[in-house]
């Protein structure tokens, strides 16, 4: 999809009524919409609408999903609509995808805003090779990339541009790398230090234009995805990064009800041991995995973010009409 936006203002000043996106960037969110519909049509892809309030929320500690109160008690913005559209799933939709706005509580700055669009699908009978093709093939679609991709392991990724393996570093390996690379000094977990390491070193050395993914998570850090059947130590988990910028993030899905309640469980224990309170687990759907997801994989991708990229926008106010300062 060729074409560009002047970039707007950005960052307006709270109190402002203007809109913040420049009206060219406004055309260029509908022609992209309007590809992105074209690219699921073509390929029978059902488009589907879930609501955005739930009495469950994200229990991931590094979620923080925003309480609303209604009439009928307390409801949570969805961060994801994964959930519901896992129980379409479970009662025979077939392939589906959806475009929302999802909410974040404390996810602002020059790449977040606490509400944003996000693109999310699922495919029955995918393997993540073959979703991962098909993310390569969207994003050629709407003009951000030449089509070509590379993928990498997450091991591999943190060998060649960290210089540690993940898998086998300890906690002081870690932290000293974090202090070398003055990325902070404080106590983290060893799992919070992965993630920094990874967004601030890793995914910061990609090169600049390329289509890159990085796959086989550990497994702690993919609560909703299947296993390596080669090495369970590693999660069926890619994410898709555009040089530095990341887009979206994917897996073959986690079918087996118990497991994924054990997982919550410890999700739920995690955030106590950080302070933070319990969130309700989706029974519901725990009971569409009960009686039955079929073997899929899905994918959810920023269309703020791929919006950045095609309007060549630095801050994300640049392409939406009202960010949370001005909303």
């Amino acid at each position: 999809m060729p074409g560009s936006a002047a970039a707007g203002s950005g960052s307006p000043p709270a109190g402002g009524w203007r809109p913040s996106a420049g009206m060219s960037a406004l055309r260029l969110r509908a022609r992209m919409m309007a590809a992105i519909r074209r690219f699921f049509d073509e390929r029978g892809v059902l488009e589907v609408e879930t609501p955005a309030l739930s009495g469950a929320a994200a229990t991931d500690r590094h979620l923080q999903s925003l309480p609303v109160r209604t009439g009928g008690g307390r409801r949570y913005l969805h961060t994801s609509p994964e959930f519901p559209m896992k129980r379409l799933l479970a009662a025979g939709s077939g392939p589906i995808w959806q475009s929302c706005h999802v909410f974040r509580d404390g996810e602002a700055g020059r790449r977040h805003n606490p509400e944003f669009s996000l693109l999310e699908w699922y495919r029955p009978g995918f393997g993540e090779a073959d979703l991962i093709a098909e993310v390569a093939e969207l994003l050629t679609r709407v003009g951000v990339s030449g089509g070509d991709y590379r993928v990498l392991g997450y091991r591999e990724a943190f060998v060649r541009y960290a210089s540690l393996d993940p898998f086998t570093a300890g906690e002081n390996e870690l932290a000293a790398r974090i202090r070398d690379r003055g990325l902070g000094a404080g106590a983290m977990s060893r799992s919070d230090s992965l993630d920094l390491v990874f967004s601030q070193v890793v995914a910061a050395s990609l090169p600049p234009g390329e289509t890159v993914f990085i796959n086989r998570f550990p497994a702690e850090q993919a609560a909703l995805a299947r296993l390596c059947d080669d090495d369970p130590d590693c999660a069926q988990r890619f994410e898709c990064f555009l040089g530095p910028a990341e887009l979206a993030n994917g897996y073959v899905e986690l079918t087996d009800a118990d497991e994924q309640r054990r997982r919550f469980e410890a999700d739920n224990r995690a955030r106590e041991s950080a302070g933070l309170p319990r969130m309700p687990v989706d029974e519901r759907l725990l009971k569409a995995l009960e009686s039955g997801l079929p073997y899929c994989s899905g994918v959810a991708l920023g269309l703020d973010r791929l919006l950045m990229l095609l309007a060549g926008a630095e801050d994300i106010a640049e392409v939406l009409a009202f960010p949370w300062e001005i909303a």
